[in-house]
């Protein structure tokens, strides 16, 4: 295990958001979030077949982060998969947490490969509610539940409720705060179970709390966009390499060990007024050298994921490695959307990169 491959900024300017304890409701109208519905008899072996991670041995108290890869190794989707169905069914059930705005596709495109399999693929978004659990709510949760195991990321509790029905609870890696690391945890219920205990929260908390623990999600904005180690997914449990093939297999595996990795994903932060635009995931990053005879500005990644608050935005971004490096010593600034955009100011990623794979 290896600490991220750059040093930050040294003393950068305060900017950005603190986090509350709290829910956000993630089922509502406005919110990016859906839900897609895997079930039937073989639902177990086509996830397991089609994604990066190891379905066949998902234990009852785990989930997963997995991407869904085109046969060139970029990513499609990415997701944060559960069994909810009980343990040992004939039919098992599961469902992928995603950006809303993929879910079609991906349907689409999933379907495409079900053939004689036993599998049934749908759009479950709105079928149970969907909720971010932040700080002590999260925790406190995860204690209710019965048997929940150690709180460690992509672990799943179950929750009995007294209304009727299954609450599930995924932990979440958590977001870096300037003293702490803030909990987190993914909450599905029932559509009529009573709401998670706590204060309500804004959904802007909750995508800011999910770029600031460093795991992006891939939007429609980005599909195409990423190997899965640009996002660093081999490094927070989102690549299996001992699993069999799916989708671009050899091209996931050929970047990790011939030492083909150039690019990566950082977390940065940026002052931002009321006046400055939202990047949009896919915005360019431009590297802008420092010294007035070097070469002239180029693009050197894109933007993952964005989130802003009342002072600043926090980002995800996918860069090469010798850019953030430059960066650092400062023979570069990084600026986003074009080379007199807002400044980026890198910051420590919140887990290791592993090295040991």
């Amino acid at each position: 295990m290896t600490d991220t491959p750059f040093t930050p900024v040294a003393n950068p300017p305060v900017i950005g958001h603190t986090l509350c304890d709290g829910f956000v409701d993630l089922g509502t109208s406005d919110s990016p979030w859906g839900l897609i519905g895997v079930r039937g008899a073989d639902a177990t072996r086509f996830l397991h077949s089609q994604t990066t991670n190891d379905f066949a041995l998902l234990r009852a108290d785990e989930a997963r982060l997995a991407g869904y890869c085109s046969p060139k190794g970029r990513l499609l989707a990415s997701f944060v998969a559960l069994r909810v169905s009980d343990e040992g069914a004939e039919e098992p059930h599961y469902l992928l947490i995603c950006r809303r705005n993929l879910v079609a596709a991906v349907l689409k495109r999933l379907r495409m490969y079900v053939l004689r399999s036993k599998v049934q693929i749908e759009d479950a978004t709105g079928s149970m509610g969907l909720h971010g659990l932040l700080g002590d709510v999260a925790q406190q949760a995860w204690q209710a539940a019965p048997n929940a195991p150690a709180w460690t990321p992509w672990t799943h509790a179950r929750q009995t409720l007294a209304s009727g029905g299954t609450r599930h609870l995924v932990v979440a890696y958590p977001a870096a705060q300037m003293d702490a690391a803030l909990p987190r945890a993914w909450c599905l219920q029932p559509l009529d179970a009573p709401r998670p205990e706590g204060q309500a929260l804004p959904l802007s908390d909750w995508e800011w709390a999910e770029v600031r623990s460093g795991v992006a999600m891939v939007a429609a904005e980005t599909q195409e966009a990423f190997v899965p180690q640009m996002l660093n997914y081999e490094s927070v449990g989102g690549v299996n390499f001992k699993k069999g093939c799916y989708p671009g297999q050899e091209v996931v595996a050929r970047s990790q060990f011939r030492g083909a990795i150039k690019r990566r994903a950082y977390v940065a932060l940026a002052a931002a007024d009321a006046d400055t635009p939202t990047p949009l995931p896919g915005t360019e990053i431009w590297s802008v050298p420092t010294a007035a005879d070097a070469q002239e500005a180029e693009v050197c990644g894109l933007v993952a994921q964005c989130a802003r608050a009342e002072h600043g935005m926090a980002l995800i971004a996918e860069l090469r490695i010798e850019s953030a490096d430059q960066a650092a010593h400062g023979t570069c600034e990084l600026h986003v959307g074009a080379p007199e955009g807002a400044e980026l100011l890198l910051q420590p990623l919140p887990y290791p990169l592993r090295e040991d794979i």
